[in-house]
């Protein structure tokens, strides 16, 4: 029994090794690589910032681009109102000339017809 337990003690004290053997190979190998993971996550660090200026240059292209074609649209629409306003002005512009044309023909045919009455007028007597 005594043997057994040599074995045992033994079998624990190698694994016992075995297995600060492996933490001190994690260790090193962790100090060793220090410096390219430092470096790896500087570059994941300069990739991300990258990418988030390209994306904010983008998001500011779309909001300026938006705003012009408000502009535009805006521009557009107060144009379209102009010119119907000018429209809308000129024939409300060519009814009164019409109208202004009418009122004087008017006038100018009651005058003849009342030259013609006083004149009638004249020769009966």
């Amino acid at each position: 029994m005594n043997n057994d337990n040599a074995g045992l003690s033994e079998r624990r004290a190698m694994a016992a090794r075995a297995k600060a053997a492996l933490l001190e190979t994690y260790r090193a190998a962790k100090t060793a690589a220090a410096p390219t993971r430092e470096i790896r996550e500087a570059e994941r660090v300069a990739v991300a910032e990258a990418r988030d200026a390209r994306r904010a240059v983008r998001d500011q292209e779309r909001r300026n681009e938006k705003l012009r074609a408000e502009e535009e649209a805006g521009a557009r629409a107060a144009a379209a109102a102009a010119a119907e306003t000018a429209e809308s002005d000129a024939r409300e512009a060519a009814d009164k000339s019409r109208i202004a044309r009418l009122l004087a023909d008017d006038a100018a045919q009651k005058a003849k017809r009342d030259q013609r009455y006083a004149n009638r007028k004249v020769r009966q007597g």
